[in-house]
């Protein structure tokens, strides 16, 4: 059996974009659940990462909110809200994972680590933040609150204005250690959530949080490098990957060679905020080392996906 790492979607954590409620999401990863345990009943050494876009948003969404109404009210910082993201999705997965465990009468412990990534300063996408997070805002708000707080903001396709922070690309995973301990103890472990905590290494050695969004395809590709995987799984809202999409003359694919794929990109077939970051981690991983493979598709076709059914396979 295999070792493989799961970068969770978005849609395996809220399957329904309007209900976002806490009752909602954990009803999405009892479905999720069931998914990943029918992986550990067939034997495979299982570790998930996960996005947390929609969640993170909340929870600034919600301190900027209480600042509004009580003026004495400090803004949460974004590594904080990270954090707490980490938790909340974490303890939702646990529990559902754990509960489905038992129904199937599988005795293993469900862990979640809150994890820190280490970036670079000088990376390149600090000088343009890209990712939006919270609330919308008029451009007066934004003007204020970007004086007051030195925070960037950009236009949100003509719905307001938005916070924006840098995506850098992640070096080293600060619990790395951990991870593996708890996974060669048999342990299922929920890491690395919305790409990790991201941190700058100071030059005495210690760390500090800073204001950025790690994407968690390619916080989950460095987890899977570090871990010795044998397979990195990509699960997202489709079954497979498409040249053309949208196109009469889209085309699904199947099972692909790095240098095709990487001509697909210079193509231009992948959108950047969308498939263009997972197909991209999926060529570093199958690339990292001989014999390694990236597969993506849907969660509902994971079984299918590993056993080159469906799913579009990347290996060098």
């Amino acid at each position: 059996m295999s070792r493989i790492v799961i970068a969770l979607g978005g849609n395996a954590l809220q399957s329904n974009p309007k209900d976002t409620s806490a009752e909602s999401q954990l009803n999405t990863a009892k479905d999720t659940a069931k998914y990943i345990v029918d992986l550990v009943k067939e034997g495979h050494d299982i570790i998930i990462a996960h996005g947390n876009g929609p969640q993170v948003g909340q929870i600034v969404s919600t301190y900027e909110t209480a600042h509004n109404i009580e003026k004495n009210n400090t803004i949460m910082p974004f590594p904080e809200c990270g954090a707490m993201s980490q938790g909340y999705i974490g303890y939702h997965l646990q529990q559902a994972i754990k509960m489905e465990l038992i129904k199937r009468g599988i005795n293993k412990e469900v862990v979640t680590l809150i994890t820190e990534v280490v970036v670079d300063e000088k990376d390149e996408n600090f000088k343009n933040p890209s990712k939006p997070i919270g609330s919308f805002f008029t451009e007066d708000e934004a003007k204020k609150i970007s004086s007051e707080k030195g925070y960037v903001f950009k236009e949100d396709a003509n719905r307001g204005w938005r916070r924006v922070v840098p995506s850098p690309l992640p070096i080293k995973i600060i619990e790395e250690n951990s991870i593996r301990t708890l996974m060669e103890a048999g342990h299922i472990v929920i890491t690395v959530g919305g790409g990790g905590i991201p941190l700058l290494e100071k030059e005495d050695g210690t760390f500090k949080g800073v204001d950025a969004v790690i994407d968690k395809d390619f916080a989950s590709e460095k987890l899977a490098e570090i871990l010795e995987a044998d397979k990195f799984l990509i699960l997202t809202a489709v079954e497979k990957v498409y040249i053309n999409y949208g196109k009469p003359e889209e085309k699904s694919l199947d099972k692909v060679k790095v240098k095709d794929m990487e001509e697909y990109i210079k193509q231009g077939h992948f959108a950047p905020g969308s498939m263009l970051p997972k197909v991209k981690a999926a060529i570093k991983f199958a690339t990292s080392k001989e014999k390694r493979e990236t597969i993506i598709t849907s969660l509902d076709k994971v079984k299918e996906g590993l056993k080159g059914i469906t799913g579009t396979t990347i290996t060098l």
